[in-house]
């Protein structure tokens, strides 16, 4: 599905997507990726089982107010302790299908809110 044609203030926002894959500008990701304004990372976990409390702290390390998680083809909630470590530092937590966390990314960050996209890119 495409998003947008362009982007805004050199900011990075997600064009399109389908399973499996992101195209953030005329970048093509096809695999899991941190995704804030200015940057996009690799992140190591590529399905929601692989995620673990080690996975969390390069997203700390981008100082967001929020995390939109991408959980793959539909909506799968992580562990509850990975969400409490996230919540305990203040920090608001969304879980929804990549899809939908690729266009909630675009509006928060258009908005200029501290967010970042944490991508999963396969299914379990």
């Amino acid at each position: 599905m495409k998003l947008t044609d362009e982007s805004t203030r050199g900011i990075h926002l997600v064009r399109a997507y389908a399973p499996g894959e992101v195209r953030i500008g005329e970048q093509l990701i096809q695999r899991s990726c941190l995704l804030r304004a200015d940057r996009i990372e690799a992140w190591r976990p590529q399905t929601l089982s692989q995620l673990n409390p080690a996975d969390l702290e390069p997203i700390f390390a981008l100082e967001p107010e929020i995390i939109v998680l991408g959980s793959g083809a539909t909506q799968r909630f992580p562990d509850s302790a990975l969400m409490a470590a996230v919540w305990s530092r203040g920090i608001g937590l969304e879980v929804m299908d990549t899809g939908a966390a690729c266009r909630t990314y675009n509006i928060l960050v258009t908005e200029d809110r501290r967010v970042v996209a944490a991508l999963l890119m396969q299914d379990d």
